[in-house]
């Protein structure tokens, strides 16, 4: 029997409220365990996300990353939340990069506000007509905003803009339909958004580089056995928006808060930014809650 130690955090949380975010669980040394042991540890936490911090060659520590259920190869709020421990655990400072599945990952942090670059994106179009995809959601076809797409930073998701906050309100997936579109890797999870007010160009900037700050409220949802779930704070999906922007031609550089969690009663607030050159970038805030161990 040996003892092993664990940190819990919020990812994504809402200013300066502890109880907001996304839980997460990371284990400081993930080579103590198989894999079986993993997952049989993240399905014992049973937070969406369960991490393991191990030694790597490529970056300054390995992550990889459980649901409940099955392993993923990149996430956006274990990524954020995993740099914080590994910064405390003395692997890296403000600035370091994690090895995930999906490959080489580069994170920084102002204070407790950590940011990870994503992979570049590559897309899809969804094959789908609008009238299936508004079916899904519980929605009216007018409902649906222009260009729904698959998009990947690392995790393909279905995103799909909608044409105003209640719309996103009122989404209410069923797993049937849900489950009828599937993603390369044969998962279904869709992302909601509409925007929450008016775009505005920085004040103080330079000609030609102002740039474009937006705030949007969104959902994202995914199956579990027979029944459609939403997760409070998605970094991975913020990414693919991310891309989304830059497969649709939108305006950048730009800066968008969004605010999610609304519905999960765990409001949660996430940061995206594309520059010129398509780089997509990830933030969000991120508090340590307490830590244990377990034996084994």
């Amino acid at each position: 029997m040996a003892s092993h130690s664990y940190r819990l955090l919020n990812v994504f949380t809402r200013g300066t409220e502890v109880l907001s975010g996304n839980p997460l669980c990371v284990f400081e040394n993930g080579a103590d365990f198989d894999d079986r042991t993993m997952q049989a540890l993240a399905r014992q936490f049973n937070l969406s996300e369960t991490t393991f911090i191990l030694p790597s060659t490529r970056a300054s520590a390995r992550v990889r990353i459980f649901t409940p259920s099955y392993e993923m190869p990149f996430a956006g709020h274990p990524t954020l939340g995993t740099a914080h421990v590994c910064r405390a655990l003395g692997l890296g400072g403000n600035e370091l990069s994690l090895e995930m599945t999906a490959g080489v990952i580069p994170v920084g942090a102002e204070g407790d506000r950590w940011t990870l670059q994503a992979n570049a994106p590559r897309w899809r179009e969804v094959a789908e007509s609008r009238d299936a995809i508004a079916a899904m959601l519980g929605l009216e076809p007018r409902d649906i905003g222009d260009r729904p797409l698959w998009v990947s930073t690392g995790r393909e998701q279905l995103i799909i803009p909608l044409t105003s906050e209640a719309a996103v309100r009122r989404a209410r997936p069923q797993p049937d339909p849900l489950s009828r579109f599937a993603s390369e890797d044969g998962a279904s999870m869709a992302y909601v958004f509409a925007a929450r007010g008016s775009a505005e160009s920085a004040s103080g900037s330079p000609p030609g580089a102002a740039v474009r700050r937006e705030a949007l409220l969104s959902r994202f949802f995914f199956p579990q056995g027979p029944a459609v779930l939403e997760d409070p704070a998605t970094g991975s999906a913020t990414a693919n928006l991310g891309g989304w922007y830059v497969a649709v031609g939108r305006e950048r550089p730009c800066r968008v808060e969004i605010a999610q969690g609304e519905q999960t009663g765990r409001p949660s607030i996430l940061y995206l930014s594309v520059d010129a050159d398509r780089r997509v970038r990830v933030s969000g805030d991120v508090v340590e809650l307490g830590k244990g161990t377990v034996t084994l």
